[in-house]
């Protein structure tokens, strides 16, 4: 039998909910940039107190020239385990600096060289189910079919399936499919990691999702899939020209459909979210006269643990200790 190790996961909230708390203060206010800076900054503070050795391998900026934790960055105390990390201070800054449900402050952590480097990959081409559809799924199939097949998994019909799809031009094609054949969509304007997430869990309404969003969203979101034990399929989907030239000469295989598997290549992980704008099964940050109220979720892959978590925080004592502003 092995002595209990220390479970990095309770590091990672403190992290998210830090982020979630900054950045809650711009909900609504229609700065996107301003909020992912808050966010940034709460998290760099707070994994410089992690005893681990990580380095960002799927940080976030780049795209949308936001304020970054930019990959290839070293964190943490530089003390005990080295760690790929995977992070989103604020996953769906739109949503947030529009006051839409479904924000999220996201972490995810795997031991070094295990996590997938997508290099200058932005878009993938995403399915994402729950541990019951896990092997009912191939991305080359017809909308059509991986539908039956994972309704035959569920034990449910077609038209009871509910599929989470970005409501983007580019899947005009595929909304047509799934309305063919008798599925039902919820579409979201944005935060495909909260959607895969909803998917692989498979309690929150939505049965799957499937469409092009981000490949760092895709990745970070396997980290939890690991856990859940749900599938998530991926291939390379360049929106540009200059994407698709990058990802050749760098040596990438469009036609590859990478697995859960092969994002996350260790049952060692850790995941934390916390809910910066009220969602489906993370609720927003709340302010409470002198308490701020947060709720995250942490999950531990070796253990298979997933955790809900609300937190309660006196800000009047949080702020005579904190190098941050939370008022």
């Amino acid at each position: 039998m092995e002595r209990p190790t220390r479970n990095l996961g309770f590091d990672l909230l403190r992290v998210t909910e830090s982020a979630a708390m900054m950045a809650a203060r711009w909900m609504g206010r229609g700065d996107k940039n301003e909020g992912d800076r808050a966010a940034v900054d709460a998290m760099r503070l707070m994994f410089g107190t992690v005893d681990f050795r990580g380095r960002v391998v799927i940080g976030e900026g780049e795209k949308d020239e936001a304020p970054m934790l930019y990959t290839g960055e070293e964190l943490g105390t530089g003390n005990g385990p080295e760690m790929d990390i995977a992070v989103d201070p604020v996953e769906g800054t739109t949503l947030l600096a529009n006051g839409r449900p479904n924000a999220i402050a996201v972490v995810g952590l795997a031991p070094r060289g295990s996590m997938m480097d997508p290099g200058r990959s932005y878009y993938m081409q995403k399915l994402v189910v729950p541990p019951g559809a896990r092997n009912a799924v191939d991305l080359d199939a017809p909308v059509s079919d991986n539908l039956a097949s994972i309704a035959k998994a569920l034990g449910k019909q077609v038209d009871d399936l509910v599929v989470f799809v970005l409501d983007k031009p580019r899947h005009r094609t595929l909304v047509d499919e799934i309305r063919r054949a008798g599925a039902r969509i919820q579409f979201h304007t944005d935060g495909d990691v909260n959607g895969a997430l909803m998917a692989a869990q498979g309690n929150c309404g939505i049965d799957l999702m499937i469409g092009t969003g981000g490949t760092p969203e895709g990745i970070l979101a396997a980290v939890a899939i690991k856990v859940i034990g749900g599938q998530i399929l991926g291939r390379l989907d360049p929106q540009s020209e200059d994407e698709r030239r990058h990802l050749e000469e760098a040596g990438f295989d469009l036609r590859k459909v990478y697995s859960v598997d092969d994002m996350v290549r260790s049952n060692d992980v850790y995941f934390a979210a916390t809910g910066i704008t009220d969602g489906p099964f993370l609720k927003g940050v709340r302010y409470e006269s002198h308490f701020v109220v947060t709720h995250s979720m942490v999950m531990r892959g070796s253990t298979g643990s997933l955790r809900y978590i609300e937190s309660h925080t006196d800000l009047d004592k949080l702020m005579q200790i904190s190098a941050l502003s939370y008022h």
